[in-house]
């Protein structure tokens, strides 16, 4: 492959940007002035998550100083022209050669922080409902559902609606709860069982895990270092969640069931399968429940794993047989490829086969979602519409 010929790809980690008004249109002002909101300071350099009744303060992670939005009078940071607009993404997505996107909310993360199941509830079938119209529009958006986790019954409910909608995936965070049982536990057996009977996968992506906070003071490590730590232990978050469904027999029960994670990584499912499956072997006495199969297996089958500019990502599937690797934009994200998505491409996957690339690139992303149409051939253009 020449370096000046297009590359097309699925991202397997995108998002939109919810409205700013999106609670207040379509809430009460009393559930509507405890949904998740975010206001930067006027020099732009520290933000405000406001999210039912805690107030999260942290440095923001960009380095440009904001725009004023004219509608809000609020800082706002430059992003692609269809970071708002359905429409418009498309454009940006055929400029960049994105096809197919796995898309999960922005702001609507901050949602696991709640404490009250009945708002998250009514927070989640919001952003739900606004977040359909954008797969309705193109089967090129493969949007989340925002599930809420404060209970077992809102989660059932929730997948329920959005499974009737036409969601194909449900985003879940790392942890359920900050005190109750966690994904390993027997409680969630229902959830596992439903997700399997709708067809629905589940997501996990970095920074959905539910904070306190009393506890949160803009970081988890502070001093030396702090910002590299928090950043790989966001990555580490989701490894364990994933570790919890393969550890606890979710996917010995449902074999079906698929989970995606998405924004940390990829060579660390090799490794987090030979760790499994010494314990299994080494420890089996210890070890419950047991399998028919070594954890590795359902490690390699039902788990798919998305990174953005990693360079060692590819060599988990060329090196180390790991075949669920998918590639991820992060788009509107300003620590995502927009801009240079081309060059970060052809960096990454030029020198591998053409299956191995493809794999990478389109296979494993439309292996979970093959309603989405196949990308145009590498090097051609999109058709007319692009949807």
């Amino acid at each position: 492959m020449t370096t000046d010929q297009k590359i097309w790809a699925n991202s397997g980690d995108s998002h939109l940007m919810e409205p700013h008004d999106i609670f207040r249109e379509n809430l009460p002002p009393r559930f509507a002035d405890r949904m998740p909101r975010g206001v930067l300071d006027e020099d732009g350099q520290f933000e405000t998550i406001s999210v039912d009744g805690q107030e999260f303060r942290r440095k923001v992670p960009f380095a440009k100083r904001p725009m004023v939005d004219p509608e809000t009078g609020r800082g706002v940071f430059e992003r692609a022209p269809g970071s708002n607009d359905m429409r418009l993404r498309i454009k940006d997505l055929n400029q960049e050669g994105v096809w197919g996107e796995l898309v999960y909310t922005s702001i609507g993360m901050w949602m696991h922080s709640m404490r009250d199941p009945l708002l998250m509830l009514a927070g989640c079938e919001v952003i739900n409902d606004w977040a359909i119209e954008y797969q309705r529009f193109s089967s090129r958006y493969v949007c989340t559902a925002m599930i809420p986790t404060l209970s077992l019954e809102t989660a059932l409910s929730e997948v329920e609606r959005s499974a009737d909608m036409g969601f194909k995936i449900a985003m879940l965070p790392t942890s359920p709860t900050l005190a109750g049982p966690n994904w390993n536990k027997d409680d969630w057996h229902p959830l596992w069982a439903l997700l399997a009977e709708t067809g629905m996968h589940v997501g996990f992506h970095a920074g959905s895990d539910p904070h306190e906070a009393d506890t949160f003071n803009g970081t988890y490590h502070r001093g030396p270092g702090g910002h590299l730590l928090n950043y790989y232990e966001a990555s580490y978050h989701m490894q364990l969640a994933a570790a919890k469904l393969v550890a606890s027999g979710v996917f010995e029960r449902h074999p079906t069931l698929k989970c995606v994670v998405s924004e940390g990584g990829a060579t660390w499912v090799p490794f987090m399968a030979d760790r499994l499956d010494e314990a299994y072997r080494q420890h089996v006495n210890q070890v419950w429940p047991k399998f028919n199969r070594l954890p590795s297996e359902y490690l390699f089958e039902n788990v798919y794993a998305s990174f953005q500019h990693d360079r060692s990502a590819p060599q988990a599937l060329v090196a180390m047989g790991y075949r669920n690797v998918c590639w991820g934009s992060d788009y509107p994200h300003l620590e995502g490829t927009f801009g240079h998505t081309q060059e970060t491409l052809h960096g990454l996957v030029d020198n591998l086969t053409a299956a191995q690339r493809d794999r990478i690139l389109k296979g494993a992303f439309q292996e979970l979602f093959p309603h989405v149409p196949p990308p145009p051939e590498d090097g051609t253009e999109p058709p007319e519409g692009g949807a």
